[in-house]
């Protein structure tokens, strides 16, 4: 069946739509306001490697038919499961609480009809359950239509808020092709390292996985769609995440988190305007929302996924139908609900290790797709001299945030 161009790419864009969230744009806009256009090239590596890890994970589940978190569950034992299953219950606790607080304050400035505190909650909420809804209740497909709606709005108001702010070709062509970083031995370090880690997602990224299979892609014939899908979504990422950045190089930026993204837009209404500031509004919440979305879309699959090795272990059941389990229904319930207490408590303890275990998850999935995918079974689809090469790149890159981040 002849598939349209839409269709080609979604998983692709799906990557980019999820990846993105408010993190990602106050990081990204906050690095542009502290060292200006200078650090655009940091965007593009951190794209090249998450684009590279994403890649991996498809490449090793198209050839083996099953997934990554199959295949490391079978390499590393029950002992993986039970880290793994840990780690994937505290992410989803505060990711799915910073998700619901972005989203409850990026409306609320749309609409402020509440006192703020209250108006994030209930926003929050609000955007919570309509995720759950549309996940749940409109299958794949209406899923993936609003998901699609959500990519063009923030895509299209991020790149005209950026081009209503130009700072001038030469700067950003320098930027891009000249690397440098600006207040090396200050700040600079700090924000280009967390630039570069903030490109795109982190665990989301094993969600390409599932979107693939929900588009019939079950053998290593189609490899080379995923190469290109995934082409075109981190292309998307890096656009974005340098549009943020020239966007915060014109203006002062003060804040953090979804209240950064507040004050940035009301920044952008001296810059460009009321309508600007509006619009820009518009784009960040679509942003936000589509990440919201896709991490209850999908990251449920990953539970379902990992939970049947507990329940009943068996192997080379490949991820056909997971979203029709008990365990990957129940968890999106849960993934929609119980963060709702994060927008009312604080566990610092909890946070803490939460934030370690998060650090060490990109060198150790570097590490899994550079001893998975050399194996002698994955044929002529094993890893190339110049993917190993980005692998171990990454890998030494991640661990050096982590060593600054717990030891230095």
């Amino acid at each position: 069946m002849k598939r349209n161009l839409f269709t080609l790419i979604l998983p692709g864009l799906l990557v980019a739509a999820t990846g993105v969230g408010a993190g990602d744009l106050a990081t990204a806009s906050f690095t542009g306001s502290e060292l200006g256009v200078a650090v655009l090239w940091a965007v593009v590596v951190g794209g090249v490697f998450k684009y590279v890890l994403t890649e991996g994970i498809a490449r090793w589940q198209l050839v083996n038919g099953n997934s990554l978190l199959e295949g490391l569950v079978q390499k590393l034992g029950k002992v993986f499961v039970w880290i793994f299953l840990a780690y994937l219950v505290l992410w989803s606790f505060f990711v799915g609480s910073a998700l619901m607080s972005a989203s409850g304050a990026a409306l609320h400035a749309l609409f402020p009809v509440f006192e703020p505190s209250t108006g994030k909650i209930v926003f929050g909420l609000a955007s919570s359950m309509c995720g759950l809804a549309l996940a749940r209740l409109g299958k794949f497909t209406l899923f993936a239509k609003t998901m699609g709606v959500c990519v063009g709005l923030m895509f299209a108001v991020v790149l005209f808020t950026a081009y209503s702010l130009w700072p001038g070709h030469a700067q950003v062509l320098s930027g891009l092709f000249v690397p440098s970083i600006p207040d090396f031995s200050g700040k600079g370090l700090t924000w280009t390292v967390a630039l570069i880690g903030g490109v795109g997602g982190t665990l989301t990224i094993f969600c390409y996985g599932y979107w693939i299979q929900e588009q019939n892609r079950t053998s290593a014939n189609d490899i080379l769609l995923c190469k290109i899908d995934l082409a075109v979504g981190y292309g998307m990422t890096i656009l974005f995440g340098l549009a943020m950045v020239i966007i915060g190089s014109t203006i002062v930026v003060e804040g953090k988190g979804a209240g950064l993204l507040i004050k940035l837009a009301a920044s952008l209404e001296t810059a460009i305007g009321p309508v600007g500031k509006w619009l820009f509004l518009v784009g960040a919440f679509s942003a936000i929302f589509s990440s919201l979305l896709g991490v209850w879309q999908a990251v449920p699959y990953m539970f379902a996924d990992i939970s049947r090795h507990i329940v009943q272990p068996k192997f080379n059941t490949g991820v056909v139908r997971l979203n029709q389990t008990q365990s990957y229904k129940i968890y999106q319930i849960l993934l929609a609900v119980v963060p709702i207490l994060g927008l009312l408590l604080s566990f610092k303890e909890i946070q803490k290790l939460y934030s370690v275990v998060g650090t060490l998850f990109m060198p150790f999935l570097a590490v899994a797709l550079l001893y998975l995918n050399n194996q002698g079974k994955m044929g002529k689809h094993k890893n190339s001299v110049l993917i190993n090469g980005v692998l171990l790149a990454t890998l030494v890159f991640f661990s050096y945030v982590a060593w600054q981040k717990f030891v230095a």
